[in-house]
């Protein structure tokens, strides 16, 4: 497979950190393993690379004993585990691991946030970092290709997404087929093995409904009522899959208006692919009619990787009125507000007046011809 170089390559001491236990966490086959080899054969000193599925590191890390982890993890300068969501207790054996050890690098990665978030969160409170590998983004690909390049596929993209192996594949078939397959194994794979749902099929039901949904404000109680599962069970599922890094939920902003919608959601998926790969759509967009949704679902991610990748800790929103005057996506960074409307080439669609007037701030629409040059900016000082 032909290697995209990741953002994480020109900022290697945001994974490699002293004393701190860095989880690094990511969908499963966007490149986390590939990632931690190429970083780690170019890291000085000697590197214990393990995995949470090895039983016997597993054995040794579950004895919790001081003595034990001197003599297994002395010789090492870093210590990586991957998978490190199958370890049992992992927060209280990395904590364990820092407080031995407060030279060395600890670096874990996980595939879901549910367990391995559940069981690190308390015991390594302020002695972690978390950082987040995705599919790749725009500003991954223009450190290799050209703009030009870029906007010639951005069609392929909205239809095949950004997986790695996806963008290192020659044509439509096997981008194709290896959505599916990677629908088939490894979509669900985390939340059916550790959090033991009975009816995968309830899942995928609820899975599919949000994919012909993207875009819009999503009903709870429409999805329990289509699926026939409780709202609280929707909710849960709805919990695990944004944790298991395939979906992910953007709130509605309301801060000064009586007549804004507060409570609602929409639900985006990570990648395109495989949100076409859920539906089983890969037509090209002359043939769709979901092509406002599809684009409008890849901007808002890449605009959220782009801010994580920056560290920029910014909160994402859409906005709605009740007499239906909307922006598509909000960003609220340090209390200043962007407004954006995004659209795949309409550069007549206007920002609110009601919007501009009540919040100010940044406004722009979004089109397929000033992307490249948004994920471009840099942060703009305060």
């Amino acid at each position: 497979m032909q290697w995209i170089k990741r953002f994480y390559e020109s900022d290697p001491s945001a994974l490699f950190k002293k004393g701190k236990v860095v989880i690094l966490y990511g969908a499963r086959r966007v490149g986390k393993t590939m990632l931690m080899e190429k970083l780690l054969a170019g890291t000085e000193g000697k590197i214990f690379k393990g995995s949470g599925d090895d039983f016997e590191l597993v054995a040794i890390l579950a004895s919790r004993k001081t003595e034990t982890y001197r003599l297994f993890f002395s010789p090492y300068d870093v210590i990586f585990i991957d998978e490190a969501q199958y370890v049992p207790d992992i927060g209280a054996c990395a904590k364990l691991l820092i407080d031995i050890f407060p030279e060395k690098s600890v670096i874990l990665t996980g595939s879901s946030a549910f367990n391995l978030s559940q069981t690190a969160s308390e015991p390594l409170t302020g002695r972690s970092i978390q950082r987040f590998l995705f599919p790749v983004s725009l500003m991954e690909l223009k450190l290799e290709r050209t703009d030009f390049q870029i906007f010639q596929d951005i069609e392929s993209y909205l239809i095949f997404g950004m997986y790695p192996e996806v963008l290192s594949l020659d044509n439509a078939p096997e981008n194709t087929e290896y959505l599916v397959n990677l629908r088939n194994s490894y979509l669900f794979k985390d939340i059916l093995a550790l959090e033991h749902i009975r009816n995968s099929q309830k899942l995928q039901d609820i899975v599919r409904l949000l994919a012909f949904q993207i875009g819009n404000e999503v009903s709870l109680n429409e999805i329990a009522v289509k699926t026939g599962l409780s709202k609280n069970t929707v909710e849960r599922y709805l919990d695990l899959l944004e944790k298991a890094f395939v979906i992910k939920k953007i709130g509605a902003f309301s801060r000064n208006l009586r007549n804004e919608i507060s409570k609602s959601a929409k639900y985006y998926f990570w990648d395109t692919g495989i949100r076409n790969a859920v539906i089983n759509d890969f037509r090209p967009i002359e043939l769709r009619n979901d092509l406002g949704a599809l684009w409008e679902n890849f901007v808002v991610m890449e605009l959220m990787k782009k801010y994580e990748y920056q560290r920029r800790y910014a909160s994402f929103y859409f906005w709605r009125t009740y007499d239906q005057k909307e922006l598509d996506l909000v960003v609220d960074e340090n209390g200043r507000l962007s407004g954006y409307e995004i659209k795949w080439r309409d550069d007549k669609a206007k920002i609110p007046h009601l919007w501009i007037e009540t919040y100010k701030g940044h406004t722009e629409v979004i089109t397929k011809e000033n992307l490249l040059k948004i994920m471009s900016e840099e942060a703009k000082a305060e």
